[in-house]
């Protein structure tokens, strides 16, 4: 029987320690909070979105996903269910995404912990990792603020640098792995809203309107998404914008400018917006603009189309040209808006970049420093929206769990 150290007890931390302490381990897990699974608790609103059936390795960032399947084929969605069935959580598919049958996050980690605990998993809360030391024989001396622990094998599951202040994630296992020689990617805020230009944005928060999203590098478009977006006077988020938001936050760090151009109207292809404009230059009289296109859109970004084209609401629509009335229409279908920056770690779900996975090997043992493993958001390892970032939690988990216990 090994003994085991794992830091953080996040949803990798938790679902390894779990593997390990049923493989037959000593498991010791340090948590810096006074809390367990504190992301993973409000992670999909409070319901928690475990995993997706529909998983592809292009669902992950660029730089792993030649890696992805190969970690995919060891542990799928299909095993995670069934690992949570083992604990005995009943999950419910809702078109692929999965979710507990309870539609609360917190059954998620009271399934975890209980099994820890069943299995002796020992937990050292409200301690800090400040070192972690291999020594000659291969043992390592992990060190917090609060004492010294000794262990034949570590495993790294502290997280990245989303959401500080309700999760506490603040780089540490950054800082640990630069002290070891481990090199880390540049990291960004990912999931999370991207901030613009406040007086193109509407006057009232909260507004939201289904649309096709166009990222644009000049008039290049790069990235194509539909959803729901919601826009606030500073900054636009919903699936739409968040699931490109990591690649966006790594362009405009390199200072290439980002354009999002939005489709107000995404279910009529051209033709069909062309027949809708028709009809509408019919009511070209004594309207105002305002009256107008009050039936056209949203009165809150109807105010955001009247001030982007410098009309007042109160012209009349027989002083208005037609070739006018359709520049106005048309302004829906490509609402442009230029990114200024990612709204931050705070609102961000997760955090891309990190460890590089080419300083692991496919166990997810560090090739530097052999007995060390390193799992889940620490590493340079970022999906979608939808299940996809605790499926790498899950399975990094399990991976790392064989191989530390042989």
């Amino acid at each position: 029987m090994s003994k085991i150290i794992i830091a953080g007890a996040g949803a990798a931390g938790l679902c390894c320690a779990v593997f390990c302490a049923r493989n037959g381990h000593e498991v010791i897990i340090i948590e810096k909070t006074d809390n367990i699974g504190k992301k993973l608790s409000i992670t999909g609103n409070g319901r928690c979105n475990m995993t997706n059936l529909d998983m592809r390795p292009e669902y992950y960032n660029s730089a792993v996903r030649k890696r992805m399947e190969g970690f995919l084929n060891v542990f799928s969605p299909e095993k995670a269910i069934n690992f949570f069935r083992s604990l005995g959580l009943v999950v419910q598919s809702e078109d692929g995404y999965i979710y507990p049958v309870s539609n609360q996050a917190l059954s998620v980690v009271k399934a975890l912990h209980d099994e820890c605990l069943r299995y002796g998993v020992s937990f050292k809360m409200k301690e800090q990792l400040k070192e972690v030391k291999k020594e000659n024989d291969g043992s390592f001396i992990v060190r917090t603020d609060k004492g010294v622990y000794d262990s034949d094998r570590f495993i790294m599951a502290i997280g990245g640098m989303s959401g500080p202040k309700t999760t506490a994630s603040t780089g540490d296992g950054y800082y640990i792995c630069k002290k070891l020689g481990i090199s880390i990617k540049e990291c960004f805020p990912a999931l999370v809203g991207l901030k613009t230009d406040s007086q193109f944005m509407p006057q009232d928060s909260g507004v939201r309107a289904k649309v096709n999203v166009s990222f644009m590098i000049g008039n290049e478009i790069i990235a194509t998404e539909y959803g729901e977006v919601q826009f606030t006077k500073d900054t636009i988020s919903g699936f739409p914008i968040m699931q490109q938001s990591g690649e966006m936050a790594k362009h405009l760090a390199d200072g290439t400018p980002i354009t999002c151009c939005i489709d107000f109207f995404p279910e009529y292809d051209e033709n069909s917006f062309e027949l809708l404009k028709r009809e509408m230059l019919r009511l070209r009289d004594n309207r105002s603009l305002e009256q107008f296109l009050s039936g056209f859109g949203n009165s809150n970004i109807n105010d955001m189309i009247i001030k982007r084209m410098k009309f007042g609401k109160n012209m009349k629509m027989k002083n208005i040209s037609e070739k006018m009335a359709r520049d106005i229409m048309d302004m829906y279908r490509s609402y442009k808006l230029e990114i200024i920056e990612p709204a931050g770690y705070q609102s961000s779900q997760v955090t891309k970049g990190g460890v590089s996975l080419g300083e692991v090997n496919d166990d997810l043992e560090v090739k530097k420093v052999p007995g060390m493993f390193i799992i889940g958001e620490l590493l340079d390892v970022d999906g979608r929206c939808g299940g996809y970032n605790l499926q790498w939690a899950w399975t990094s988990a399990f991976i790392a769990a064989q191989k530390a216990s042989i």
